[in-house]
């Protein structure tokens, strides 16, 4: 199966660091869209299904949290997972996060695996198998 990622960040190379990392976590067939802050994603969410958030705290325009709150008031998109990717690592605002509505935190800097076991937390298994236009049929074992 494959998911529809929202990566909303306003560092472009950590948008490019996250879309390398959710490769390598075995998301490569995985549909990602980016957004540089919190109001920027939701005009994106308008025009495209998302099934995980992955969202940044310190961004101009809307930060994180701002953006959480938003997403938590459309009847529509208040079910969509969103995970907090920051720097803002101490205790109360993690809780800050999470009481708001966010399914997960990760630390930066963070690891393939990290992500990879977080999303699978939250949405369930990642699909390892590649597309390819040949069968078992066509091996002879």
């Amino acid at each position: 199966m494959s998911y529809s990622i929202l990566i909303v960040d306003d560092s472009l190379p950590m948008r490019s660091v996250l879309k390398r990392t959710l490769k390598a976590a075995g998301y490569g067939k995985a549909d990602l869209l980016e957004a540089a802050n919190g109001q920027e994603a939701l005009e994106v969410m308008k025009n495209a299904w998302v099934d995980i958030i992955m969202t940044d705290y310190n961004m101009p325009v809307m930060n994180g949290l701002e953006f959480i709150k938003a997403i938590k008031k459309d009847d529509v998109a208040k079910d969509i997972p969103i995970v907090v990717i920051s720097t803002e690592g101490n205790e109360s605002k993690i809780k800050e996060f999470t009481d708001c509505g966010a399914a997960g935190y990760i630390t930066k800097p963070f690891t393939a695996e990290a992500i990879r076991d977080l999303i699978v937390n939250i949405l369930g298994e990642v699909d390892y198998e590649e597309d390819s236009d040949e069968s078992d049929d066509d091996f002879d074992f």
